[in-house]
């Protein structure tokens, strides 16, 4: 019987892969919270994330591995008696991807059958699943903005693999009526995040340490930025309403609908650490990158009564105040 909604996840066995990423720190923090039992797939130790300098991972059990190994998940998902999974682990960093293709396929594709092949063997315990995949997964398209309902057509390596991975999700929900819903996110930033190469940690590190943030490309292409904390309720919103019928092998879009040019954003991050004497550095590379990114966020709207409470203002006045006190 299921419970209450007010104590849903009390005593409930989660599954977090990628427990020591930006996003997966924070759902890891708002599970227990909520009452609920967490294990978590980490691949490396890494003292700096969240997951260990604030103690977290003496609240979770932590399994160490990999998404390649199916053997492990499997014995994860069976042993720990895993009723709810949170699929978030992928190969995240774009020049990673374009650097080693076969990795990033073999973690975000392999990686992502591997989990569902495993949740199916279990049968009916595995109760609900929930992926991240991302706004890369529609590539390049002259129709804004991307709806649910648009072909998925990555063109690079890391795009291809969040366009594959929501492909093999959709054939497992057809297929075999696993019990998925997927959450297609727009950028996501917040304090914690390691990954540098990122825009907006990467210039928050840079102001913090007195050099003018750099910009590869040539500050134009445009994004949606979403805070962390409203991808959480999205995650644990969708989370509490599977298997339902109505979210059961659905897609979501969930992003701040607040599309902005990557230079806009820099200055934006100027301004609120009132930074007058740096300008930004515009390389004007050659990026291999999407020009224009927008989510249409309807549906999430609609069907599971989400949308973004953070500005992009307040979301990255909380995130800049993280790395101010944090970043030593």
């Amino acid at each position: 019987m299921e419970n209450t909604a007010q104590d849903f996840w009390k005593m409930r066995r989660a599954f977090v892969s990628g427990g020591t990423g930006l996003l997966g720190c924070w759902l890891i923090d708002e599970l227990l919270l909520r009452g609920a039992k967490v294990t978590c797939l980490v691949r490396d130790w890494t003292p700096a994330s969240r997951l260990f300098t604030e103690g977290t991972f003496q609240k979770v059990n932590i399994v160490r591995g990999e998404l390649e190994d199916y053997l492990t998940l499997a014995r994860i998902l069976n042993e720990y008696e895993i009723d709810s999974v949170f699929h978030l682990a992928a190969q995240t960093n774009v020049d990673n991807s374009t650097r080693s293709a076969l990795s990033t396929f073999e973690s975000n594709i392999r990686g992502t059958w591997n989990i569902l092949e495993a949740c199916k063997m279990l049968g009916e315990q595995v109760h609900r699943i929930v992926i991240a995949s991302s706004a890369q997964a529609y590539g390049t398209s002259s129709e804004l903005p991307y709806t649910e309902e648009m072909p998925l057509q990555g063109c690079y390596p890391y795009d291809v693999s969040k366009s594959c991975a929501d492909l093999i999700a959709r054939a497992y929900i057809y297929t075999y009526q696993t019990p998925i819903a997927i959450l297609r996110c727009s950028n996501l930033y917040g304090g914690g995040d390691l990954n540098f190469n990122r825009i907006i940690p990467g210039t928050i590190r840079s102001i913090l340490a007195g050099e003018a943030p750099v910009i590869r490309g040539d500050g134009k292409p445009v994004r949606e930025f979403l805070y962390v904390k409203d991808a959480i309720r999205a995650f644990i919103g969708v989370a509490e309403r599977l298997p339902e019928e109505k979210i059961f092998g659905q897609s979501f879009n969930v992003s701040s609908e607040q599309p902005l040019s990557v230079l806009a954003v820099v200055q934006l991050i100027l301004d609120l650490m009132h930074e007058d004497r740096l300008q930004p550095v515009v390389l004007n590379q050659v990026v291999p990158e999407i020009q224009v990114q927008q989510l249409d966020c309807k549906k999430a709207h609609s069907m599971f009564n989400w949308r973004a409470t953070y500005t992009l203002k307040a979301g990255l006045q909380e995130t800049i105040d993280w790395y101010r006190f944090n970043l030593k």
